[in-house]
């Protein structure tokens, strides 16, 4: 019965987050539907795409759709400090004691634009936040607000003066996707709504911060049977296997794949797991993950990311086959109960 009762608040839920959020995101529901598992799962989001997608007003779309919740927005530069992004104490003539300043990572949704622009150690000052959901300045730790999204992005075609991302803190997100070009008939769309104002500046909350934590909570009762739950370290052990890669998946991506996919079922409407749930996932989870050895990344840069992704997916279902189909009794919602 608790079961039920949490699962069926939850579907509801993340439909009305999700048909609020595409009102002004055109055409990228698989995108859009990644960020928003990632904030169910309470894990973050590599956007990995060229100028002008709609990063940012996707961060906050899903800030708006939220009543209560903050937004910011952190421009990541060379001269960015640490304390630009944590915050620091400011000393007090009045009180004649010194008082914290909170940076703009107190926030429940926050844009990291062009993360590797910054440098390793203003990089790193993310860390604590990815991974802790708090910061600790001057020897205070402080805890973020809840929930706590954090969306970066970086641009895959210039790196003339950027810092790449170390391979420990590529694996602290979720998971990372890309948002694209948008067709030409959601293209004449954004045109046509914009003509006297942004659609942002209409829309209106429509869950509570109350109800995202309902949200969280259906996502960790989404039911995962444990053959799916084995295929699922098998695929990330099988990375770690792949002539192509020189390092795999760490025992964190097992445990993004079991929670995104959760979460992706209850998106889709479902209280359990199918595997092409966590087929969708092998990408968006895993990719970034990896380490590939350079002469399948000389290869790679050739062909490109699309087929590249594609190829690595392959791998990964060859080495470690799905166990069944989604017609299989064990994977039915029967099973669930």
């Amino acid at each position: 019965m608790g079961e039920a009762s949490a699962l069926a608040p939850g579907v509801e839920v993340a439909g009305r987050l999700l048909a609020n959020v595409e009102t002004v995101v055109h055409g990228k529901r698989e995108a859009v539907t990644l960020v928003l598992v990632a904030l169910a799962c309470g894990g973050d989001v590599l956007l990995e795409d060229v100028p002008g997608t709609a990063k940012t007003v996707l961060a906050r779309a899903v800030a708006r759709s939220i009543e209560g919740a903050v937004c910011s927005r952190i421009q990541c530069t060379p001269d960015l400090q640490p304390t630009d992004v944590t915050g620091l104490a400011v000393y007090n003539q009045k009180t004649r004691d010194f008082e914290f300043r909170p940076g703009p990572i107190f926030a429940h949704v926050v844009l990291v634009d062009e993360i590797n622009r910054a440098t390793p150690k203003t990089q790193s000052a993310l860390l604590e936040a990815m991974a802790e959901r708090q910061v600790t300045v001057d020897g205070v730790t402080r805890a973020l607000p809840d929930p706590f999204l954090l969306l970066a992005t970086e641009n895959p075609i210039e790196y003339e003066g950027t810092f790449p991302l170390p391979e420990a803190q590529l694996d602290r997100f979720l998971l990372r996707t890309a948002l694209g070009y948008p067709s030409i008939d959601d293209e004449l769309r954004i045109i046509e709504e914009q003509r006297v104002a942004h659609p942002l500046e209409r829309l209106q909350p429509v869950v509570s911060l109350q109800e995202v934590h309902l949200l969280r909570r259906a996502a960790q009762e989404v039911y995962a049977d444990r053959i799916l739950r084995r295929w699922i370290v098998e695929l990330v052990r099988a990375t770690r296997r792949l002539d192509t890669v020189s390092m795999g998946a760490s025992v964190r991506g097992s445990l993004a794949l079991e929670r995104a996919a959760r979460a992706w079922a209850l998106f889709q409407g479902r209280g359990y797991v199918v595997p092409e749930d966590v087929e969708g996932l092998i990408e968006p989870v895993l990719l970034h993950r990896v380490v590939f050895k350079p002469s399948f990344l000389a290869r790679a840069r050739a062909a490109g990311l699309e087929r590249v992704a594609e190829e690595f997916r392959r791998s990964c279902l060859a080495a470690a086959p799905r166990p069944g189909s989604g017609d299989d009794p064990l994977f039915a919602p029967a099973a669930a109960g």
